[in-house]
């Protein structure tokens, strides 16, 4: 069963559990597309094939927030929202050391295609795309702070990267961090879009699942 916060006959938003993927690849795992087109046929008893179209995506580690559109419309104009960075996504992670209270992150990243590895620049290099996030320090406690992200561009891995380029790997991270065991600490809380068909501007939450660190 998903955990569906909000639906409607346009768009359907989903917490996204960590471990799981956001869109289908080649280990043939079930994904949250093939998990929400489910829930929509049952639900609603639809003949056939159901549309659920994907506009973003989370890392399969990472969990959160998600929304699908459920009409090829929808589809198109919540991707292009996106594409001009007209969604706002704001994470929460426990990160190691103690950061500073903010600070706008800005790297070239390169992904290598062959081990899915992703590496950040501080300066334009040939390939690279440019990814840009705000942090702020909500607490820091042990070792590790927690702090609050603000995605300005959608790119692979990018706040994984970004903040490991600067010394304050994710948790948890068994890519890009130091290797603890268990998930990931980061996770989309806070999703706000401009309805595809409404035009209102919509907000949604859920709760950071790591309560302590």
């Amino acid at each position: 069963m998903i955990d569906a916060v909000y639906e409607d006959n346009h768009i359907i938003v989903v917490v996204k559990p960590p471990n799981i993927l956001t869109q289908g690849d080649n280990t043939g795992d079930i994904s949250m597309l093939d998990m929400v087109k489910a829930y929509v046929k049952e639900k609603y008893n639809k003949p056939g094939n159901v549309y659920i179209g994907m506009v973003h995506r989370l890392d399969r580690p990472v969990g959160g927030l998600l929304v699908f559109a459920r009409t090829s419309k929808a589809a198109a104009r919540l991707s292009e929202d996106i594409r001009k960075n007209n969604i706002k996504r704001i994470y929460t992670a426990v990160v190691h050391g103690k950061t500073k209270k903010e600070e706008t992150l800005i790297h070239y990243l390169v992904k290598d295609s062959r081990t899915n590895m992703v590496k950040a620049y501080d300066t334009p290099v040939e390939g690279g795309k440019k990814a840009v996030l705000d942090y702020r320090l909500l607490e820091y406690r042990d070792g590790k702070s927690q702090v609050e992200v603000t995605l300005h561009t959608g790119r692979s891995h990018q706040i994984r990267v970004q903040l490991a380029a600067v010394n304050h790997p994710i948790y948890g991270d068994m890519r890009y961090g130091r290797g603890e065991k268990g998930n990931i600490a980061l996770f989309c809380n806070r999703l706000a879009i401009v309805h595809p068909v409404k035009k209102e501007w919509m907000e949604f939450e859920a709760s950071f699942p790591f309560f302590s660190f």
